[in-house]
């Protein structure tokens, strides 16, 4: 078994809608029916007793038995995952395995130890520790994957239908899309200021303020060293809490000092995070309350680790055992993190009398830290429903003094049923970016959605973050057609994001170049803080590569799927197997709300109306096409032609509405004359139509839309030479060259002069089929060499163009020059007024630079 390639489609994809590694495996043929061979299951089973079933619905190959093993280990890890696929390729003993992942490098280690496993099931002298690997996930899962604060928001939101994105490894995460967006790191909200979050920080300073506003708080100062340390504290009276004036998660903090020695010990346990302060010691029980806005939205009352005697084992023992909870972990990922035996714990045992090795009574309770975090080890209970109005009040003064959106503010008294100042109680801390797990799984009573504030805090109530998603994807037409929807949607006012095969617009301000039609170009959009809409063109290499860069759009285009292009890539082999791959847009339109504007006239476009989940425009030129007709039947949307009504204009339908506009108001069609500019109008309408622009706007931008080189570079931008006309177009593939010549039949010309080259990594039949078509339609054909063989050896595509042209019906001269620019000046050379010449660009931006210099040369 070979797997040539693994790769991580991180949105939607060709398989599903889960986040999923894919493998190319090759089997030799003895790997083919692996459950044949004598032995080999009962060993797998015996090596991973929990693999599960091996369904292949046939033959069981090893990629199979890979597939299985990956989504298995991952589910033994505890990760929430259940998709997986293995599918044959043309290729025999060749499979695409695909398996859902939830954090992408547990998806990849799973991956390598599942490649291990079959290795070890293959070779019966070697082994392999299913133990030892389900660890390694497990690790790994816990390094990645979010914390249970940072998880527990990114839930909610994802419950409201707000996308979220991690922005980093850490806990940075944005929420929603472009203008709309919010970001989080943890559990603190992008709307707190450096200022709030320093403030909380400084201790001393919180405390200050607090008391100025008359929030009660324990005496305390800061302290220069040890000794100034213990003259603070009997400043101020035993007992007292020490603890670093910037600090968090309770570390450095010990409280209830009241000897000499105790101070020493809690002095540099605090120092070793900074400056140390002391303040007075309050009695009662910790109490956490968390605030989010202007509400309080949840209450704990912590207690300090501790472990009750049974008169049998020792401290140590004790602690082994409370450890061994499952809900407990090393750090913040689980409910309740491990009790620790360290020099605080042992100072605190030997108050009590106590060593790790002693044996306590039964019952006796024992305590393993004084202060009440759940980073060292203490429990929660919810006491929410418990609090007094008065003391919610303070606990929001508190939050809203210091400017914190979410804060944890650390309440000490002896009950949260009564206002503070009648128990001699007091707020000690305000906390940034609160730990949340005390309040998500409290150790008793009832679990608090706290992540759900903080994003209803974020978002208002209905508003999911979104701006308009447009994908425009087929076969050609794309970049015109997403160029002329962002254009409409510019016209309305909106900042628009576009990404296509040209490059990044934002504002219509391109701010990156090259192919920028796949996903991480359409999340740069969506990150992007002033966009309002984006309109992105989604073409195959992307999708296949990682899927979408988005999970819901609200409006789907798909132009056409025709004769297909670049079959015979990446398994993609039918015209059949690329309306699969084009459908992955219409398949992720959002449910109910959104729509897919489909080609109707394309029967393999149409098709995908049936993988919808949200609604349909069909647009076609003939509004009697059969799918037209019933679409309208039933009280669906059109798009069509109607060549009666002003002249002929463009329509759209639905019911008894209906809106026009003249083709002759539409200039990128020449007054009709360009039959797929036409298509492409009507996908425009379409698109804008789903997406809720007024009529008014998408009139207007229609008609002030040029297509030229500056906005369309490289999409029958048309020139003027000396009398002739010059066309510049990018197409590339048999039906683009049928829709050109179609074009170039409605346009005034003497003698027609075709400029072509042809990419490599196009099947022998489409390279020739390119000049079959256009030798019964240019008089002239200059063939140039494209600038990338891709593949091909010298002069061989130059030979499969050449053998598109015999027999030509209308071509007279054929001629093969080396080098795009030097075939441009050949051309033009020959070229006579009234002449027409198609030039097929290679270079687009190079080529058109050229071709307007020499233009405007002369």
């Amino acid at each position: 078994m070979e797997i040539s390639r693994i790769r991580a489609l991180r949105g939607p994809n060709l398989w599903s809608r889960h986040t999923s590694i894919e493998a190319v495996v090759s089997c030799a043929e003895d790997e083919l029916a692996v459950t044949d061979r004598p032995g080999f299951e009962i060993r797998l089973r015996k090596l991973f007793p929990n693999i599960g079933a091996l369904h292949a619905g046939g033959p069981v190959s090893l990629a199979h038995v890979l597939e299985a093993a990956a989504l298995a280990l991952q589910e033994e890890a505890g990760c929430p995952v259940s998709f997986s696929r293995t599918q044959p390729t043309v290729e025999p003993g060749v499979f695409q395995v695909v398996v859902e992942y939830s954090e992408e490098a547990v998806g990849r280690l799973a991956f390598e130890l599942a490649q291990q496993l079959v290795a070890a099931t293959l070779d019966p002298q070697a082994a392999f520790d299913i133990d030892a690997a389900l660890a390694r996930l497990c690790e790994t899962d816990e390094d990645v994957r979010l914390g249970p604060s940072t998880g527990s928001i990114v839930q909610a939101a994802a419950a409201r239908g707000i996308p979220c994105r991690r922005l980093t490894d850490g806990s940075l995460v944005q929420f929603g899309w472009g203008r709309h967006q919010r970001r989080i790191w943890a559990a603190e909200v992008d709307q707190t200021s450096a200022v709030s979050e320093s403030i909380a920080q400084d201790k001393e300073l919180s405390k200050q303020l607090l008391r100025s506003v008359g929030v009660p708080v324990p005496m305390g100062r800061p302290v220069a060293d040890e000794a100034d340390a213990w003259a603070a504290a009997l400043d101020v009276g035993l007992p007292v809490v020490v603890k670093p004036r910037d600090g968090n998660q309770g570390k450095g903090i010990t409280v209830n000092v009241t000897t000499r020695e105790g101070m020493a010990l809690a002095y540099h346990a605090a120092a070793g995070i900074g400056e140390v302060m002391v303040e007075r010691y309050l009695p009662g029980s910790d109490f956490r309350l968390l605030v989010v806005g202007d509400q309080l939205v949840a209450a704990a009352r912590r207690e300090p680790p501790t472990v009750v005697g049974d008169g049998e084992h020792t401290v140590a023992d004790l602690v082994a055992k409370v450890n061994a909870d499952p809900r407990r972990g090393d750090g913040h990922a689980t409910p309740l993190t491990k009790i620790r035996i360290d020099d605080i714990a042992v100072a605190l045992l030997a108050e009590q009398g106590l060593t790790i090795d002693c044996v306590p009574a039964r019952g006796q309770r024992v305590r393993m830290r004084h202060n009440a975090n759940l980073s060292t080890g203490g429990t929660a209970t919810d006491v929410t429903d418990d609090v007094h109005p008065e003391v919610a009040e303070r606990a929001i003064a508190a939050a809203q003094m210091v400017g914190l959106h979410v804060c944890g503010v650390d309440m000490v008294c002896e009950s949260v049923l009564k206002p503070l100042e009648e128990q001699g109680g007091g707020i000690v801390e305000v906390n940034a970016a609160p730990g949340l797990r005390m309040h998500l799984s409290p150790s008793y009573g009832k679990p608090r959605n706290v992540g759900a504030a903080i994003v209803d805090h974020l978002f208002e109530p209905g508003h999911d973050g979104r701006i308009p998603v447009v994908a425009v994807t087929g076969t050609n037409g794309k970049t015109t057609t997403a160029r002329l929807i962002a254009h409409v949607f510019a016209g309305s006012g909106l900042t628009v994001g576009m990404t296509n095969t040209d490059g990044v617009y934002v504002d219509g301000r391109q701010i990156d170049s090259g192919d920028c039609s796949g996903p991480k170009s359409a999340r740069s959009v969506l990150m992007h803080p002033e966009v309002e809409a984006a309109v992105f063109e989604t073409a195959r290499g992307g999708i296949l590569r990682e899927g979408l860069g988005f999970d819901h759009c609200q409006v789907a285009v798909v132009t056409n799927v025709g004769a297909g292009d670049h079959l015979g890539l990446h398994y993609i082999t039918t015209v059949e197997d690329l309306a699969v791959l084009k459908r992955v847009v219409v398949q992720n339109v959002t449910p109910k709300e959104g729509w897919a504007v489909l080609n109707a006239a394309d029967p393999h476009v149409a098709a995908m109306a049936r993988t919808c989940p949200g609604k349909v425009i069909y647009f076609a030129a003939d509004r009697h096409h059969a799918e037209m007709t019933a679409h309208r039947a039933l009280g669906g949307r059109t798009v069509y032609v109607d060549r009666t009504l002003d002249g002929g204009s463009v329509v759209a339908a639905e019911g008894s509405w209906r809106r026009h506009v003249r083709l002759a108001d539409i200039p990128v069609t020449r007054n009709g004359t360009i039959g797929f500019q036409v298509e492409n109008v009507m996908a425009a309408v379409g698109a804008a139509w789903g997406a809720g622009l007024a009529w008014d706007a998408i009139r207007s931008g229609l008609a002030t839309f040029v297509n030229d080189a500056r906005t369309v570079p490289g999409r029958f931008n048309i020139m003027d030479w000396r009398g002739a006309t010059v066309i510049a177009d990018y197409g590339h593939n048999p039906d683009a060259m049928r829709a050109l010549v179609a074009a170039v039949d409605a346009m005034p010309s003497k003698r027609r002069t075709v400029v072509i080259s042809a990419a490599g990594d196009r099947r022998d039949e489409d390279i020739r089929e390119q000049t079959m078509i256009l030798g019964a339609a240019f008089d002239d054909v200059l063939l140039y060499q494209d600038a990338a063989q891709r593949g091909r050896a010298d002069g061989e595509v130059m030979g499969l163009l050449r053998q598109g042209l015999q027999g030509a019906s209308r071509t007279t001269h054929v001629e093969e020059i080396r080098g795009e620019f030097a075939a441009i000046d050949a051309a033009l050379a020959r070229l006579q007024p009234g002449d027409l010449c198609l030039v097929l660009v290679d270079q687009v931006d190079e080529a058109l630079a050229y071709l307007a210099r020499r233009i405007a040369g002369g």
